[in-house]
């Protein structure tokens, strides 16, 4: 998403990371499965058929920031997603508004991302795994070539450490990183702390890192990392306060839009 990507084997990375990953496995902020319906008969009075679970979500973020690079330059974004989840599988579709700057020729390389993405959910025992795909589109980008729009495959486990701290993993695999830039696997772990309930307010505590690791071309690979308070209020909004910040050399490579930053985001879930 905006972040551009020595060729390795991909099989030895996701088989070792996901050794890691079973071993550290934390929680999960997935939607609930539904529970199978009942079998009957012909004879038996008719039963309300479980049906697909869906939910729309808005946000306000005073910076779109994907793995530690901006996507607005620094700037707003106003953000949306609709999804629906049926017993194991899940889909759906999110959408932001972008700031790639210009192509020199008056265009803006890209305003809009919309990300497209499915998969399936299951646990084993106190462990969640996430099989999944998701597919970033940039329509109309004046990308001069070089094709922004690319495909990951995710692989994620998550549960519960105790009943207020959970850890997490998850790989995204992309045969093609956006701008054309190749082979990537990017690594991130994740934990949260649940710090009670005060009222209407549900605060917790969370953190994320992560490394993109480019194959072609190991100067573009960088790590990132996250720490912020999630407060819960009302029943369907929060309120997210977040540091973030890169390892990558944002005066060569990004510019300043990989630099630390405080980012705060409202949103709220229907």
């Amino acid at each position: 998403m905006g972040e551009f990507m020595n060729t390795k084997t991909v099989t030895g990375h996701i088989a070792a990371t996901a050794a890691a990953l079973l071993l550290t496995a934390g929680v999960a902020n997935a939607a609930d499965l539904f529970d199978r319906a009942t079998p009957y008969s012909m004879k038996d009075a008719p039963v309300e058929r479980e049906r697909p679970k869906c939910g729309a979500n808005v946000a306000l973020t005073t910076d779109y920031v994907f793995r530690g690079v901006s996507q607005t330059d620094e700037g707003p974004a106003i953000q949306g997603g609709f999804d629906c989840d049926y017993r194991m599988f899940y889909a759906g579709v999110w959408a932001s508004n972008l700031d790639f700057g210009g192509d020199g020729a008056g265009n803006d390389i890209a305003n809009i991302e919309i990300d497209v993405y499915g998969g399936i959910k299951h646990k084993f025992g106190p462990v969640e795994a996430d099989l999944g795909v998701i597919y970033y589109a940039y329509p109309q980008a004046e990308d001069a070539g070089a094709e922004l729009d690319y495909v990951e495959f995710k692989f994620g486990l998550s549960g519960n450490l105790t009943d207020k701290i959970g850890l997490g993993g998850t790989l995204f695999y992309s045969p093609d990183y956006t701008g054309e830039t190749g082979e990537t696997l990017t690594y991130e772990g994740t934990v949260s702390v649940a710090l009670g309930t005060y009222g209407r307010f549900s605060p917790s505590f969370t953190a994320l890192i992560g490394y993109v690791d480019f194959f072609d071309n190991d100067a573009l690979s960088y790590a990132y990392w996250n720490a912020g308070v999630e407060v819960g209020f009302a029943e369907k909004f929060t309120l997210d306060l977040r540091y973030w910040d890169t390892d990558s050399d944002g005066e060569a490579i990004f510019g300043d839009i990989a630099e630390e930053r405080f980012v705060a985001t409202v949103s709220a879930s229907f």
